[in-house]
Parts: structure tokens; sequence; C-alpha cells
């Protein structure tokens, strides 16, 4: 098997700690545009997928969903910095990989103006050659889509990469891009969750990214 000269992570879930933000800006935005906010479950679910669509499940309409993101975003902007660090480990653990000379790239279904606002305040946007966004395809994980985009960019070969991430969307991305996949098991999603979407390998703390091969 050839060793792994590729990494490419999730963002959320996987390298920062968004989690609360994330749930505080969609609570505040089903307040304020329909009153109530439902099961915390719901939203859970669809971590890893751009936002606009999981808005859209909610909404009546396109013109509804854009000021639903308008509010969600304004939301996430003003709490950002209260409410988002990188997981304990992830910085020595990401620095390790780069000193390595690996090439490095994160594939987030966020956008680009959002993912590199938590990269920066997390001062991990020093060490990535790549970043591919929500801004950057017309198709979003689970859809390999982002990860082949990311893998073409980098000239990189699947079976020399791997991709960590946090939810199944990631899971299934990333096998059907034909690359290695990784569960991050600090995210916010179970072991019993992830397990049925087959990842290559289990983490159980970002130190273990180190003796991927």
């Amino acid at each position: 098997m050839a060793r792994l000269s590729t990494y490419l992570f999730d963002l959320d879930g996987t390298l920062i700690d968004s989690i609360e933000l994330i749930m505080s800006s969609f609570r505040h935005t089903m307040v304020t545009h329909r009153g109530a906010v439902p099961p915390d479950d719901e939203w859970r679910a669809g971590f890893g997928r751009p936002l606009r669509p999981q808005l859209a499940r909610y909404a009546r309409d396109a013109d509804e969903v854009a000021r639903m993101a308008a509010t969600y975003r304004a939301h996430n902007l003003e709490h950002h910095d209260r409410l988002v660090k990188p997981y304990a480990g992830i910085p020595p653990v990401v620095a390790a990989l780069s000193e390595r000379g690996v090439r490095l790239g994160i594939v987030t279904s966020k956008n680009r103006t959002a993912a590199e606002q938590g990269l920066r305040h997390c001062a991990l946007d020093g060490f990535f050659d790549l970043l591919v966004t929500s801004d950057d395809v017309t198709e979003h994980k689970p859809h390999p889509a982002p990860v082949l985009a990311a893998l073409a960019s980098l000239e990189a070969q699947p079976a020399e990469t791997v991709f960590i991430g946090d939810s199944p969307h990631d899971c299934a991305a990333g096998r059907a891009a034909g690359v290695s996949t990784a569960a991050a098991l600090w995210g916010p999603f179970s072991r019993a969750t992830l397990d049925p979407h087959g990842p290559d390998h289990w983490l159980e703390r970002p130190e273990a990214i180190l003796g991927l091969r």
C-alpha cells in the first residue's frame, strides 16, 4: 500500500469546535423566522452539508431561504470568535504533518468567507495548501465532487490520500472519491452513527492522525 502523501480534512467538527456556534445560530434563525425551534437532532443530522439546503427544509420558498441564511450568518458572525476554538490537540498535529512535507487540504461545506474566518481565528490558516468550500463546487458532500476537486488541484493520487472527517457525509464523499477515510470521534457524531458508513480508520483523538499510513 502506498504511503500517505495527502491529508484532506473536514473543518467543523474535525479541526475546529464550532458546534455550539452552529446550534446557537440555528436556534436563533428558527425563532426569528418560525417562532419555535425544531429538535436539535434534526439540524445535527445535516452537519456536513451546506447551509442553504439545510434551511430549505424549513422555508416556504427560495426567498425565505435567503432571508434565513442572512439571519443565520449575521448571528454566526457576531458570536463566532467567542464560541469557536480548535479542538485540543489539533494545532500540534497539523503542525507536525506540515513539517513532514505532506500535502494538506480542507474540504468543507462552509462558504469561503466563514471557513477562512474560522481558520484565522484558530491560527490554522498557515498550514493548508488548499481550501475547497461550498463556493467552489456545484455538488456537495456526500457527493464526491469536493474531494475530487481537492485531488485534482493538489495533483494527488487517491491511493495516497486520506480524508479525515466527523460526519457520515465525509465518509460517503471520501469513499466515493476513492480515497481512504478516517472518522474523527471527537466531533458531534458517535461511533454507532458512523459505523454503518464504513470508515477505513477510527480516530479516538487527534494525535492518532499522525499514526495513519
